[in-house]
């Protein structure tokens, strides 16, 4: 029997991108907000992202996805080396990807939700590796296909989309914004990181915020970062789920029983209602 691979600690979560700066331009805020917040977060480049037409090689754009890591403040950032522009969805493809997958273990895995028209198809094929991949990291009795990583469950599955397609993802309207007023900054500081791809392109950061900010204006935030999530999911914190902090004064004591008030409101518009004095009862 094979012995298993040392794993590294757990990752809380893995955004998954085609090339270096798509994670930063669809959800940099977002990975930055929640490294601040003290999770481990990680990015998976699929490519190298060479080749480029403005790109002095794959060493530079290395150069420029690190300083754009340190930016956001993640804590793990890996590089495939499957080919720029000759992106498809394939078994070994898979594989590869899912080996990542169990041996850093997220809880969350963030990926590419929908086509890019007009935009490198590899971002379709991105979305397809990184749903078959969340699959086949769970899966049983199949370890030599994965280097002998035990399977690891992904709990959660959200799709992002680039800053600059669309208002939707896989074809419906977002459903979760994620108030990035306090990490746009850093999200835009990453993607200047990428001197080679954006340099010549200076309305880039003016659009990228442009987005962030219409997307926080639906919600009334100053920006945010729009996801969809691969399947509805439940949480038993409602206030935290329709994005309100819960009162510190509300008490979790199940015999922190509190008093009842019945009374009846006579509004004069219906049949005859005798006043009655508010009661307790417990």
């Amino acid at each position: 029997m094979s012995k298993e691979p040392e794993l590294p600690p757990p990752l809380d979560v893995v955004a998954v991108g085609a090339h270096p700066d798509d994670v930063e331009v669809a959800c940099g805020g977002t990975l930055a907000k929640l490294a601040g917040q003290g999770y481990r977060v990680g990015i998976i480049d699929l490519t190298d992202g060479e080749p480029t037409p403005f790109s002095k090689g794959p060493e530079s754009r290395f150069l420029e996805a690190t300083q754009a890591a340190k930016a956001l403040g993640v804590c793990y950032r890996i590089q495939m080396d499957l080919p720029n522009r000759q992106l498809f969805d394939c078994f070994e493809a898979r594989v590869e990807l899912a080996k990542i997958f169990r041996m850093t273990r997220p809880r969350v895995v963030i990926g590419f939700g929908d086509k890019s028209p007009m935009a490198s198809p590899d971002h379709h094929q991105a979305m397809l590796l990184t749903d078959a991949a969340v699959f086949y990291s769970r899966l049983s009795k199949w370890d030599e296909q994965f280097d002998h990583y035990p399977p690891h469950v992904i709990s959660r599955q959200l799709y992002f989309r680039l800053a600059l397609e669309p208002m939707n993802i896989a074809g419906n309207p977002y459903h979760t914004l994620i108030d990035i007023s306090d990490t746009l900054e850093r999200k835009l500081a990453s993607i200047r990181c990428y001197g080679s791809q954006f340099d010549h392109k200076r309305q880039i950061e003016d659009r990228v915020r442009a987005a962030a900010v219409m997307a926080g204006s639906i919600a009334g935030v100053a920006a945010a970062e729009p996801f969809a999530a691969a399947r509805p999911f439940a949480t038993d914190d409602f206030f935290g789920a329709v994005g309100l902090d819960v009162d510190p004064t509300m008490g979790t004591d199940p015999s922190d029983v509190r008093e009842l008030t019945l009374r009846h409101w006579s509004t004069g518009l219906g049949k005859a209602t005798k006043q009655h004095t508010p009661t307790t009862e417990r």
